[in-house]
């Protein structure tokens, strides 16, 4: 008579069985886009690094003693370098080795189409070193080696409306994906070790059994936060009313800025000023412009120095023409639902825990690939066996 322990066992064994099913073909549907999500989201955790190395005659300067010039200067000799060109966003520089670069859109001359480009100022002297063309509306590929990646990474060149929909679904599947093969990695028998390590002196095929499983388990706390954060920043729209089915939540990009009459805007460094104003330490990293008369600026400071926080990066947006702050991303303030999406982007670059953190996201990422060919190699050879079993029976 079967126990009722073996009777159990046997139910768990046949419902793992269908959750296998679904791993493989999520695995097989799926398994290219995570092949270059994880290789793409390595590289872009060190794209500043990267591009810099890539580029380092525009990019990087001189460090000087005597210190950075005011931001509006530097901004305003950007701005001269490219007349007529609308100023969309600012990358503060990130050292004492790095330049202040410039993100300008402006219109083609003699074409329909309009071009972005990017102008590198030398913080010390205000100088301009140089610009580059990083992408046009009429073609779908960027310019940029990082650029390039970027965009692979989060659209497939498809676009935001159909690209971003497309990731942010396949990102969905994976972390099924991800579930689905927790599930079937789970040791029924209790086989702690054996499910947690290598076989010593295995064969071929053991070998990547066990590469497969230990490597899917051992990136699952980073993949799950990472793949969903990757869906809340491609598709905020649809996760964010989710969010607020629990806790409130605001979102920076929904706010707009009130037009004055016949007032000017406040520039962005006086924008900056008032971000710290409001968080003296750390230093500036992104800086949104407002390109049309109801955006509003946003800035992002790294390194905030606030106590009893994780997180070291507050971004204060503000109106273009009063400065009024609107909204701020502090995971030290606000609702649960507001905490819970400051944590997003952080999650996903790795920098919510600093060099540590990138470096867990980037081995992360690098795993991608090794899930994905040790995962069809154990397909193939299943079916092989699979093929092989009716001529063995016929032999029989």
């Amino acid at each position: 008579m079967p126990t009722a322990k073996s009777q159990r066992l046997v139910r768990l064994k046949s419902r793992r069985k269908l959750w296998l099913d679904v791993h493989l073909w999520l695995g097989l549907i799926a398994g290219v886009p995570l092949l270059i999500f994880g290789i793409t989201g390595s590289i872009l955790v060190f794209q500043q690094e990267i591009d810099e190395w890539l580029n380092p005659h525009l990019l990087t300067v001189e460090a000087r003693p005597e210190g950075y010039r005011p931001l509006d200067e530097l901004i305003d000799a950007g701005i001269a370098a490219l007349p007529g060109a609308s100023l969309t966003f600012a990358a503060y520089p990130r050292n004492e080795t790095a330049a202040l670069r410039l993100r300008f859109n402006r219109k083609i001359p003699d074409a329909p189409a309009t071009e972005n480009r990017e102008v590198a100022v030398d913080p010390y002297t205000a100088r301009v070193i140089g610009q580059r063309l990083m992408g046009r509306s009429d073609s779908p590929f960027p310019k940029t080696f990082i650029g390039f990646i970027f965009e692979l990474h989060y659209a497939f060149f498809l676009g935001e409306t159909v690209g971003y929909a497309c990731t942010g679904i396949l990102g969905a599947s994976l972390i099924i994906s991800v579930l689905s093969g927790l599930i079937v990695w789970w040791p029924l028998t209790g086989k702690w070790r054996q499910a947690l390590t290598l076989k010593r002196r295995a064969s071929a095929e053991r070998l990547n059994f066990d590469l497969h499983k230990t490597s899917g388990f051992y990136t699952t706390l980073v993949m799950l936060p990472v793949l969903f954060s990757g869906i809340y920043m491609n598709l905020p729209q649809y996760v964010v009313p989710v969010i607020e089915l629990f806790s409130p939540v605001t979102y920076r990009y929904w706010f707009q800025s009130t037009p004055l009459p016949n007032a000017e805007p406040i520039t962005l460094g006086q924008a900056v000023n008032i971000a710290d104003q409001r968080y003296p330490s750390g230093r500036p990293d992104w800086i949104y412009g407002a390109p049309e008369a109801t955006r509003t600026y946003t800035v992002c400071k790294h390194d905030v120095n606030e106590p009893g926080s994780l997180l070291h990066r507050r971004c204060v947006v503000m109106d273009r023409y009063s400065g009024k702050i609107l909204d701020i991303d502090d995971p030290s303030l606000g609702t649960a639902g507001e905490v819970f999406t400051h944590w997003q982007w952080p999650l996903h670059s790795g920098q919510a825990f600093g060099m540590s953190g990138r470096i867990l996201v980037f081995v992360t990422g690098l795993a991608c690939p090794l899930l994905f060919v040790t995962g069809l190699i154990r397909w193939l050879q299943k079916r092989r066996a699979r093929a092989l079993r009716p001529r063995a029976a016929a032999r029989a």
